[in-house]
């Protein structure tokens, strides 16, 4: 059956962002009746033509329970991305968890950096120019939208 396992012991909760240009932080919860010993793993796949690739780099909590994952070198492509968090318990089946997500979506963006103001009091008036942070993905003009909040002294 495809909800095979007891009830609430899915994760819940599950959360991913991308920083840094290709680092996925990937977090999550324990479902709230998983047994104690209920270990988690996460999956994910790119597009249909990538591989599965299960996380390399838990992120662990006090009970060494897998409650994240950082992937390293990601890319963000066109499609929707897929993440599958199964788990194994000795007394119990445990119900997995998945979803597709729209990686650019989640990519926390860098500021804009080279940030410059040039002032002429004559004039009474200033040019401010910036150097647009680097993403991971293809749409990067349609992407940003900047507001300069400007405080007289």
């Amino acid at each position: 059956p495809v909800f095979a396992g007891m009830n609430g012991s899915a994760i819940e909760n599950f959360s991913c962002v991308i920083y840094n240009i290709f680092l996925m932080n990937c977090t999550w919860q324990a479902g709230r009746d998983a047994p104690a010993d209920t270990q988690y793993f996460l999956y994910w796949q790119k597009s249909r033509e990538d591989n599965q690739m299960e996380c390399q780099l838990y992120i662990l909590d006090e009970n060494h329970r897998n409650m994240g994952c950082i992937f390293q070198n990601v890319s963000i492509g066109i499609e929707k991305a897929y993440f599958l968090v199964n788990g194994s318990s000795k007394d119990s089946l445990i119900q997995f968890y998945d979803e597709y997500i729209d990686l650019y979506k989640i990519e926390k963006l860098m500021p804009p950096s080279n940030i410059t103001v040039n002032c002429d009091e004559i004039k009474n008036d200033c040019v401010i120019q910036w150097q647009q942070p680097q993403i991971s993905h293809s749409n990067k003009d349609m992407c940003f939208k900047y507001e300069i909040n400007i405080k007289y002294k």
